[in-house]
């Protein structure tokens, strides 16, 4: 009992991240994108969105001070792996979670550079469900996203916080406002939904912009030649207001590649549907085959 009861008393000492982020003066650096979220029940909710159990291995990119990192400790997932550009937060997360090394990987290191597949593989970890739970650093967000759609890594559940301008690219459809070349990268692999909202005060320093949680779940029917994907909306996107006939002319012969997906070269980039791309990207893999 006595045992316990000072375990008990050793985690009522230990300070809060706040506690930790003021007397260690770990201040957010606008170059690095940070926002920190430390208000647990909201961290809590975007851990169960990620429906975590004992066969999954959790991977946190730009963890900071560990508001979320620590809603996923208390989670069921087999491991968690953070990745943390920003060598004081690498550090913190080490000293702070400290009794959770076993359970818990901290790299110290850019994503962007990394593999997260070849990283499941480098811990022996192949058996396990891999899964992404981020609150992403705004000026990497999409980036990451994109490198993650071309790899391994979209057969992964997601649970990622945008800011709501790039959550509602995600998710669009064809016709609205937002609709674009995330959106049909995104529609190739996955099903996105919006998981949840969070305000900018939420955050500490608050962002000038609102946040939005997407949630994306692998399709039953992917559409595998994401590179030639990334191509063709690439071009048909970098001139969105030109008819397809103009703006694919920079990749190679857009009438014939127009008439190989059936689509009619007036058209202009913004009204064709994600299907429409697939086909257009398969008419320009043909193409460049030959």
């Amino acid at each position: 009992m006595a045992c316990n009861s000072n375990q008990k008393n050793i985690e009522q000492s230990k300070p809060t991240i706040g506690e930790t982020i003021k007397s260690g003066d770990l201040f957010a650096k606008k170059g690095f994108g940070q926002h920190f979220l430390l208000d647990l029940n909201l961290t809590a909710k975007i851990a169960k969105l990620g429906e975590l159990g004992a066969n999954d291995v959790v991977f946190e990119i730009g963890p900071g001070p560990g508001g979320l990192t620590q809603a996923l400790l208390e989670s069921p997932a087999h491991k968690i792996i953070v990745i943390e550009k920003d060598p004081r937060f690498a550090l913190h997360l080490k000293n702070y979670f400290a009794s959770d090394l076993g359970r818990l990987i901290v790299i110290e290191g850019d994503a962007l550079k990394l593999s997260l597949s070849q990283l499941m593989a480098d811990n022996g970890l192949t058996d396990y469900n891999g899964k992404i739970i981020s609150n992403l650093p705004y000026n990497v967000g999409t980036a990451l996203l994109v490198n993650w759609l071309h790899g391994a890594e979209a057969a992964w559940p997601m649970v990622l916080m945008f800011q709501n301008e790039v959550a509602l690219r995600i998710c669009a459809n064809v016709g609205q406002s937002a609709y674009g070349r995330l959106a049909i990268l995104v529609a190739a692999r996955c099903e996105a939904r919006i998981g949840m909202h969070v305000p900018r005060l939420a955050f500490t320093p608050p962002p000038k912009v609102e946040s939005a949680v997407v949630v994306l779940r692998e399709k039953s029917s992917r559409f595998e030649e994401i590179h030639a994907l990334g191509k063709v909306t690439a071009a048909a996107f970098g001139q969105r207001r030109k008819m397809l006939r103009s703006s694919l002319s920079q990749i190679g012969n857009s009438i014939a590649l127009c008439e190989a997906a059936n689509i009619d070269p007036t058209s202009r980039a913004e009204v064709l549907s994600p299907e429409q791309f697939f086909a257009l990207a398969c008419a320009y893999k043909s193409a460049s085959a030959v």
